[in-house]
């Protein structure tokens, strides 16, 4: 939603697989929220705490997803379903070329819709997001793969 939590951590997460995979040039990572509160903001202190100590580096300044992001990027991730709703609502009229998607289609290993704030949470939040976005993160590497080699 803000940008500070889930999706810089998930954007920090891809980029780690992407990078340990070798596809660093061929595959690019991007996050952004659906409100604009936190722009211009680092990520959370204490998501950046827990990535870290799974020697993943989040970075990054928060943004709002704009209209650009629709036609530059192949696929859109939510975290929820309202920011899936918001997405979708936020796209811009008439045709845009990015798939929207739910962020836990790929994930494998639990049954979870959404992947879940952490913000107001204690520390075992961060953790469980963390666990989701390396469990979906694997899985939509090799959806990504399939596209490339399309």
């Amino acid at each position: 939603m803000g940008n500070i939590c889930r999706s810089p951590a998930g954007e920090a997460v891809m980029r780690h697989v992407v990078e340990n995979e070798g596809l660093g040039e061929q595959i690019e990572c991007d996050s952004a929220g659906t409100i604009s509160f936190h722009n211009g903001e680092p990520p959370d202190h204490r998501m950046h705490a827990a990535a870290q100590n799974r020697n993943i580096i989040t970075g990054g300044q928060a943004r709002q997803i704009n209209e650009a992001d629709y036609n530059e990027f192949d696929l859109i991730l939510t975290m929820d379903e309202d920011n899936y709703q918001n997405v979708l609502n936020m796209a811009p009229a008439g045709k845009y070329s990015a798939e929207i998607k739910r962020f836990c289609d790929f994930v494998t290993e639990s049954s979870t819709k959404e992947v879940p704030d952490p913000y107001y949470g204690g520390a075992q939040g961060f953790e469980t997001v963390l666990d989701l976005l390396e469990d979906g993160c694997a899985s939509l590497l090799e959806h990504v793969r399939q596209q490339i080699d399309r």
